[in-house]
This record gives structure tokens, sequence and C-alpha cells, in this order.
């Protein structure tokens, strides 16, 4: 695929995350069993959990899928930033499911982020975020230490919210 910022493609499926960038590892228990799984699952490739969180996710396709573009929109108003992505790759069962996507020009970001719900042998049902960034435009050099705090705030709501996603 071209078009990425970034050459490490698919490198949030890989250990160790590359160098160079910011990296972000957060893992949240949603809970257990099959059910738990199967809703967390979709409620991420379908883009229910970032939408859930007051994302606004722009694309054609109603699942994330290899290739898709998608442009995530965060904050409000004047201070909106869009942050053009492409899906790199998708799980889809049996026990993962999830997606990564990376950036493409005009994201605040350099890297790429995945989102991946599993269940473990004990039935207990994971969410991890997993991410390796680096600041490309001027408003994200500036802000400096901010942006990782962020990043991992987000990622703590998204587990959040795909909890209640999953369970109800």
């Amino acid at each position: 695929m071209t078009g990425f910022t970034y050459p490490e493609v698919g490198a949030t499926a890989t250990e160790p995350l590359p160098g160079g960038y910011q990296h972000l590892r957060h893992r949240m228990l949603l809970g257990h069993g099959r059910d738990v799984l199967e809703a967390a699952g979709a409620a991420v490739l379908d883009w229910r959990m970032h939408r859930a969180m007051g994302v606004k996710m722009y694309t054609p396709a109603e699942r994330a899928a290899p290739g898709v573009g998608v442009d995530v929109a965060l904050g409000v108003g004047p201070l909106r930033v869009l942050a053009p992505c492409r899906v790199v790759s998708t799980l889809t069962g049996p026990d993962r499911f999830g997606f990564a996507y990376g950036t493409l020009a005009g994201h605040p970001e350099c890297g790429e982020e995945a989102f991946i719900v599993e269940m473990g042998p004990d039935k207990a049902v994971w969410l991890t975020v997993t991410a390796f960034s680096r600041p490309a435009r001027w408003f994200t050099r500036a802000a400096g230490p901010v942006v990782p705090v962020g990043q991992r705030l987000y990622a703590r709501r998204c587990g959040q919210v795909l909890r209640r996603l999953a369970i109800g």
C-alpha cells in the first residue's frame, strides 16, 4: 500500500515497536465470554466504539477493512482536527477482532494505531490499543508532551466506552 506517511506499515502487529516514535500500549479488561468478545469486536470493526466517544469517522465503509480510507475528526467546531487514515489490517476471529490504521498526508501525527479485542483461554476479553507516532504538523510539535498524555487518555476512554457497548 502506498500513501502512508511512515515506512513501517503494519508494525503495530510486531515486537518491538519501531524506534524513533512515541509508543503506546494500553490494555483494559472488558468482561468475560464469547458474547462480550463478539459484541466488542463488532463495535470496534463497525466504528461504533469511536462514534460512541463522539469521534467523527468519515468513511464510505460500514466496517474496517484493509485499504479503507477514513477521516477521523477530533475536537469541536473550529477546534476540530481532521486526521486522514487508511486501514492497514483487520482481524476477524475466532478469538481476536480489530483493526490497525495508519496516517496519511495531512494527519497531525505520523504513525499507526491498532484496536484489538481478544479473548484468552480463561475467557477474559481484553481491548489492547497499540500505537507508535510522532508529530507531523506544527501544532502537534508545539504541543510537545501533551500529545502522548492525550493519546493515553484516549486509549483509556476507548476501553471504558467499549466495555459499556459490549456489556450493555
